[in-house]
């Protein structure tokens, strides 16, 4: 059995791609960590380097051992946990759509893209996203960029097909996606169900089922993640917890640490701390 104790136990690590600022990438290794069900504004890219993760996605369980990638598009529900009693550890790079819809347009594949298949056994694509995701964390701007884009246009071109509806939040026309316009809007003060279904034309039943059919979660749950993605651009650019608790609509900072970690797999001081290098003391003081 491959050692996997080289990371310390369920605490992540998060940074900023140092030549392509709107990607963040993580590496951790889980074992009791369990990640609810969620979603990403990004793609999410995981490289599998020991163990197994588990996840549930479109309706199924994917598994995915040492060497595998595991591909989740953006707004798509799915969760995490280990898939062995010895945890797992990889590595995780959230492309922004628009930085994956550029990198197609520059190779010729339709887009916006998606992906065949959740789970790729594909050694060599894994071997150069790999590359990509260690030079980043080298600090070197060109290779990283380069390796970044190149990693990106294997993985289409090997693995993409069009995803007509796939589109930047906010885009698809419908009651519900006016719905999701609203909540992104009013983050700190929602209004109800009935105020929201009224708003967008519909009755109440019929808007949360609907809601729920297209982005996986009801209004309230995919609120909350709203706030985290949120909470998450705020971090990075220096607020601290509490400000952005309150900046976001969470009750206090402990109900962002909750739903935060839940997320992340990491409270958000932690966070914070990672995607702004240099200034530990103080932050630690902050949080």
């Amino acid at each position: 059995m491959t050692p996997i104790d080289e990371e310390s136990e369920d605490r992540p690590r998060y940074w900023r791609h140092p030549g392509l600022p709107d990607v963040e990438l993580m590496r951790a290794r889980f074992v009791r960590h369990t990640f609810n069900r969620h979603i990403h504004e990004t793609y999410t890219i995981g490289l599998i380097e020991a163990g197994i993760e588990e996840y549930a996605y479109r309706g199924e369980t994917q598994r995915v051992g040492r060497g595998g990638l595991a591909l989740v598009e953006p707004h798509e529900v799915h969760t995490g946990h280990a898939g062995v009693p010895e945890g797992w550890r990889y590595r995780v790079m959230y492309p922004s759509v628009e930085l994956v819809s550029a990198v197609a347009a520059e190779i010729g594949v339709p887009g916006p893209p998606a992906f065949r298949t959740s789970v790729l056994d594909d050694p060599a694509t894994a071997d150069l996203l790999r590359r990509a995701h260690l030079a980043t964390e080298q600090g070197d701007r060109l290779s990283a960029s380069s390796l970044t884009r190149r990693g990106l246009a294997r993985l289409l071109q090997r693995h993409a097909r069009t995803a007509p509806g796939l589109r930047p939040a906010g885009g698809s026309p419908g009651a519900v996606s006016e719905a999701r316009d609203i909540l992104q809007v009013r983050l700190v003060d929602p209004p109800s169900l009935e105020e929201l279904a009224a708003a967008v034309g519909a009755t109440p039943f019929a808007l949360l089922r609907a809601f729920r059919a297209a982005y996986g979660l009801p209004p309230h749950a995919y609120l909350n993640q709203l706030r985290v993605h949120e909470a998450r651009a705020l971090l990075g650019s220096g607020r601290s917890p509490a400000d952005v608790a309150a900046l976001v609509g969470f009750a206090d900072q402990s109900h962002l640490t909750r739903h935060f970690k839940r997320h992340l797999g990491l409270p958000p001081g932690a966070y914070r701390r990672d995607v702004l290098p240099g200034n530990s003391a103080d932050l630690e003081r902050e949080s």
